[in-house]
């Protein structure tokens, strides 16, 4: 047997989310280096501040300023640092609780060695060279008695208060596929479609799962299906959206294909959006041979065939 196929995934997309009246002072404060918390109806200080009173569940407004410096209460130690955290190399992520603070908070502390901090030190704050409104401005904490001064006063962005935070976000893994799947991808780059076939229910799968959901069973007969199939559902995407590679509008549809039981998502292009419909003919327009490789990407899209829809009765059971 050939050895499944593996390849590194990333995921990433920029989360943008609008602040609101707390938050918002919040980090406006955080750019201006001003650390600000918020009181709640029984006297405790939260920061980060809090939006609703943790006990009685009521708006808060309140706010205190806190100081720079503070104690870790817990900590843990990071060997090997991944791409996007607050440092380069090794460091402690701590909850730390700022003076005049009764809530901690997490953030990094820079120091060489988990033999360099304890539960119980203090630390203080190391603000970034640019500040633009993001809990990013604090860049890290460091031992209050380290060598030298505290940093020294840097502009942060002038303007208004800061009501939108963008911030990245990054998934990035090892992703292994089943045997079942490595043959429909390695199918996919000589050109041919592969599915499975359960010998109870006879229901031919593609991409293949390996196991029947329906019967609980091996599927290991294996099938080749032509690229021409039919469109069963179908969304006109209008709406626009950072990383899109088609300009709206366009089409994402399930095909079934011919001989298949299960359908999957594609791209229908080759005609305008509107014409699109459940149960059009549609065949693969395949990107050139130099380009295929162990994806599903090798099809650029599907597109119409002419020939008469399909009757829906005739797919009505696979939707």
């Amino acid at each position: 047997m050939r050895t499944p196929l593996s390849a590194p995934l990333e995921i990433s997309f920029d989360y943008t989310r609008s602040l609101g009246p707390v938050l918002g002072r919040f980090v406006t404060g955080l750019r201006d280096r001003r650390i600000e918390g918020v009181r709640g109806s029984d006297g405790r200080v939260h920061v980060p501040p809090v939006e609703y009173d943790p006990v009685t569940a009521q708006p808060l407004g309140e706010f205190v300023p806190v100081g720079e410096e503070g104690t870790v209460l817990s900590w843990s130690w990071t060997a090997g640092p991944l791409e996007g955290q607050p440092l380069a190399h090794p460091f402690a992520w701590a909850l730390i609780q700022l003076d005049g603070a009764d809530t901690a908070m997490l953030h990094a502390v820079d120091v060489s060695s988990p033999e360099e901090i304890h539960t119980g030190m203090r630390v203080r704050v190391r603000w970034a060279d640019e500040r633009v409104g993001h809990i990013r401005d604090i860049a890290c904490f460091v031992p209050a008695d380290a060598p030298g001064e505290p940093s020294e006063e840097t502009a942060g962005n002038e303007g208004g208060a800061v009501s939108i935070m963008v911030t990245p976000v990054r998934l990035s893994y090892q992703h292994s596929v089943s045997p079942e799947e490595s043959r429909f991808l390695r199918g996919l780059a000589d050109g041919r479609l592969i599915g499975q076939r359960c010998p109870a229910c006879r229901k031919v799968y593609v991409p293949p799962r390996g196991a029947c959901p329906t019967d609980g069973v091996p599927t290991e007969e294996e099938v080749e299906l032509p690229d021409t199939g039919i469109v069963t559902t179908f969304c006109i995407v209008n709406v626009p959206f950072l990383g899109q590679r088609i300009k709206p509008p366009y089409v994402a549809a399930y095909i079934l294909l011919d001989g298949a039981d299960i359908a999957f998502l594609h791209l229908v292009l080759g005609c305008d959006a509107s014409e699109v419909r459940m149960g059009m003919r549609v065949r693969a327009a395949w990107k050139p041979r130099e380009e295929w490789w162990t994806s599903l990407e090798n099809i650029d899209h599907f597109e119409p065939t002419g020939e008469p829809d399909a009757p829906y009765e005739s797919f009505a059971h696979h939707l």
